[in-house]
Parts: C-alpha cells; structure tokens; sequence
C-alpha cells in the first residue's frame, strides 16, 4: 500500500478549512499545509488537527502549490485548496487506488458552489482537475493564477468518481472583487510571459467566452446565477486584456 500527502495551500481560509482537513484525514497519511500568513483563525483551526503547518510569504500560486508539494514527505499527493475538499465517494476511490495505484495521476471531477449553489454547467462543471498524483513525475505549471498539474512526457492518467466539493464566492460583491484581482494578476503574468492584447482580443475573447460558455456548456439551465457566471466569465476576459494593453502602452512610453 502506497502512502500519501495531503497538501494545502492556505490564506484566510477560516470559512472553509475544517471541511478540507476533515475530508482528508482517513484518506491520506499526513497533511502539510503551507499559510500564507493568514490574519483570520485559519492558522488555530489547521492546529487543532494533527498536520504539518508551514508558514510561508506568498510566492504566486504556482510557485506556492510547487513550494508546497516539496515540503510533503511522501511521493504520492493529494493536493486540495483551503476551499476545497473530497466528496465521500471521491474519498473511496482514493482509497481504493492506495492498494492499487495504476497511474502517474488521476483526474477527478470538481463540483463548484456559487452563492449557495451547486453549478452544473458552463465552464463549471465538469471543471475536471488533476489533483492526486505522484510529484515525481509532475509539477505545477501554468500563468498565474491558473495553475494545474502538468506530468512529465510518457506518463499515464486515470479517472476517479467522485467529485472535489469546491465552495467559491458566496456573494456577488465577492466574486467582483475577484474577478478584479485575479484580471490583474493575469494581466501582469501574460505581459511577463510577452503575450499581446489589441482591439480585437478585448472584443471578441469576451465575447465568445460568453457565448461558448452560456449556450455551448449550456450556462442558461443554472439560472440567474448561471447567467451571472458567464457574464462574469466574459469580465474576467475584457479586464485581462485590457489590463495587458494599458500595460504595453505604459511600458512602451
């Protein structure tokens, strides 16, 4: 039998973490949560369960979630976010893979709540994630703050049931002020990585991010607050781009 680590990234997470760490204590064989120096109790609550907490100054999510893996003492992880946990029947099939392990990864379904809401389409759900995996053969890639895992050429992936219960924004004023941050976070990431916006990519990236999000992943059956997910799927998009071309004219001036 195979063990593994459970890994957490954490920042204010007092809302959220107990669910985390409950969903994983008989699944993994010890936890390691990295904090980014919470101001809330999420440092109190983490000490109540028996894990390892690090606490390290915020370094992006990528450079966090890597930091983070090499802290775990085992091979094999599963690595959840503060907000995140395992359904029952993902944690079975976790624990049916530790007598069994196939794989390099597994894939895994993530069920995300907005506002009270379990949303089950758009570019909500399926939201498939790769989050059990054995780092030898991975490690977290991506722009911030899109992270995910990216394995090493000539491995194999597998699917587990289950979903990863996801608690995002529980207001609309909430997820406006992400919406704000992250857009900058990305604006910034793509101009270090030399990417380019213009007209065209502030209207129409936008544009058919809605659309295929609203009428392709069929957004409209989650209702208002499915409307409001793709609208905001169409935000994210305008102010990414237009962030990144306020960019390049500063810079170029």
């Amino acid at each position: 039998m195979i063990k593994l680590s459970g890994v957490i990234i954490t920042y204010n997470e007092e809302r959220n973490i107990e669910n985390c760490l409950q969903s994983l204590i008989d699944v993994v064989d010890e936890i390691v949560v990295v904090d980014s120096f919470s101001t809330d109790d999420t440092k109190a609550i983490c000490q109540k369960f028996d894990v390892k907490f690090i606490e390290q100054k915020f370094l992006g999510y990528v450079e966090q979630k890597n930091f983070a893996l090499n802290q775990a003492s085992n091979d094999y992880i599963v690595s959840l976010d503060g907000d995140e946990s395992l359904s029952k029947e993902l944690q079975k099939s976790i624990l049916a893979i530790k007598n069994n392990w196939k794989y390099d990864g597994y894939y895994s379904n993530r069920f995300n709540n907005f506002c009270g809401q379990w949303i089950k389409h758009s570019d909500w759900y399926p939201n498939r994630k790769l989050r059990v995996f054995d780092r030898r053969k991975a490690s977290w890639k991506g722009i911030n703050p899109h992270d995910s895992i990216a394995l090493n050429k000539n491995t194999a992936t597998g699917y587990l049931k289950g979903d990863i219960l996801h608690i995002t924004y529980q207001s609309y004023s909430e997820f406006n002020k992400k919406t704000e941050y992250f857009s900058t976070i990305a604006s910034k990431a793509y101009y270090k990585e030399g990417k380019t916006s213009n007209f065209f990519k502030i209207f129409f990236n936008p544009t058919w991010a809605f659309f295929k999000a609203y009428f392709l992943r069929l957004g409209f059956l989650d209702g208002l607050n499915g409307f409001i997910i793709c609208v905001q799927t169409a935000n994210i998009t305008f102010l990414k781009y237009s962030k990144l071309y306020e960019l390049q004219k500063k810079n170029k001036d």
